[in-house]
């Protein structure tokens, strides 16, 4: 029953991703379109123009880019975050032997284009952008695996998940540690207060939205103060968002089936449960169950992932994607830039998830894990699609707006040479479709 219930949970996360992943690139092609055409001005005045509140002299304003990047992706770093606990908690990284394989592989997916990037920028000016090659792009790679239906094994489905969950873990950190200029370590510890005091509204019962509302928004606030970037309490929140739910199923089942039983004992006619207020009450009583049974995170988590897939990544890759493919951002192309990200992403990827994932099956023994070589190629190809957190940390990387153009123009080259190459590959590895 639980491995079915799990299952099914993961039929529903890998369908939001892959019609996220349409969304998406719909709202990459019309960023780059307009980024390049007769109104390119006004996509660059747009994304630029300050929006905030005042209060007297005091004023609160950032750019319209600045908000989706520091709030709206808050949001979708709390779904990330999300995604990391539950599969830590009760999903495919909950176990030593479930996770080994996966982290392994995203680890040396990390590793090796980083290691890529820094030998062909070594010393150069865009040497601090050796973290944009390590992400993986979940929307767009399991996109991309689902152009093949039925023919991907599950197996491999939920390893490439799993993996680029993995992934987000491991840039979740560089952010944090790498990609932190400044840091202010007493306003960051002061987070610590919103979020303790969401742990105890959550132990002593409180339902009301607006309470973690407030004080999501109140660790939101002081890690932006921090220096550490913003999106990072998104992260913090979810760590607090409990996954297991407040009473077991089975005691959902006695308590719910007890107060059902006394209901049907009862006149069950409209004027009774109008006038009988214990009646009303219990079946309050059972809503009430029905919440506790569900855990908050994974109800927060199906809730956002529509909000996260179909609203802020489109808004994201609209105002972040947009790249002028002017003769001067493309003159001398491909620049260190440029070429260490389409390295590290077409290159180092593969390169790192094969032989990551290789030594792990021969020195565990994990053979029976129903991937094959030529499967784990095409994944870890399908792992350098970059995309949106590549683009994200490339602006955290470089002030220099050259430097940022240049890095775009390698990422959206190497995650498309990676989609082709991983789908080319698959092609050929994965068991042919069998006629119906």
């Amino acid at each position: 029953m639980i491995q079915h219930v799990q299952n099914g949970m993961f039929q529903r996360f890998l369908h939001s991703q892959v019609a996220g992943s349409l969304v998406l690139l719909v709202s990459t092609c019309i960023a780059l379109g307009w980024a390049n055409s007769q109104w390119g001005q006004l996509y660059y005045d747009i994304s630029h123009t300050y929006v905030g509140v005042s209060f007297g002299e005091a004023r609160f304003q950032l750019t319209l880019s600045h908000w989706i990047k520091d709030g709206l992706m808050a949001i979708f770093f709390f779904v990330v975050g999300l995604e990391i606990k539950r599969e830590i908690v009760v999903g495919e990284l909950s176990s030593p032997d479930k996770a080994l394989l996966p982290v392994g592989a995203a680890l040396g997916g990390a590793v090796v284009p980083a290691l890529l990037y820094v030998w062909v920028n070594a010393g150069g000016p865009g040497a601090a952008g050796w973290g944009i090659p390590m992400a993986t792009d979940i929307a767009f790679a399991l996109g991309v695996l689902s152009l093949f239906g039925r023919r991907v094994p599950i197996s491999l489905k939920v390893f490439l998940t799993a993996l680029a969950i993995a992934d987000d873990l491991l840039a979740v950190f560089v952010i944090a540690v790498f990609y932190t200029p400044q840091l202010n370590v007493y306003t960051l510890l002061f987070s610590a207060v919103p979020l303790a005091l969401m742990v105890l509204a959550n132990r002593s019962g409180i339902r009301a939205t607006w309470v973690y509302t407030v004080l999501a928004l109140a660790v939101w606030v002081d890690v932006l103060g921090s220096g550490v970037h913003a999106t990072i309490a998104g992260i913090l929140v979810a760590l607090v968002i409990p996954v297991r739910p407040a009473i077991e199923p089975r005691e959902f089942v006695r308590l719910s089936s007890a107060a059902l039983n006394d209901l049907r004992k009862a006149d069950q006619s409209l004027e009774a449960l109008i006038h009988d207020k214990e009646r009303r009450d219990q079946i309050a009583r059972i809503a009430l169950l029905a919440e506790d049974a569900i855990p908050a995170g994974i109800a927060l988590e199906s809730r956002l992932h529509p909000v996260q897939s179909f609203l802020i990544l489109p808004l994201f890759a609209l105002f972040s994607a947009g790249v002028a493919f002017s003769p001067e951002n493309l003159q001398g192309f491909p620049t260190p830039v440029s070429l260490g990200v389409m390295v590290g992403l077409v290159v180092g990827k593969p390169i790192g998830v094969v032989i990551a994932g290789w030594l792990i099956i021969r020195v565990f023994g994990n053979e029976e894990i129903g991937i094959s070589l030529g499967q784990l190629l095409g994944a870890g190809c399908l792992a350098g699609i970059g995309f949106t957190m590549s683009i994200f940390i490339s602006e955290l990387a470089f002030v220099n707006d050259a430097l940022i153009d240049q890095a775009k123009v390698g990422i959206l080259a190497g995650s498309l040479f990676s989609g082709i190459l991983g789908a080319a590959i698959l092609s050929i590895t994965l068991p042919k479709a069998t006629a119906q």
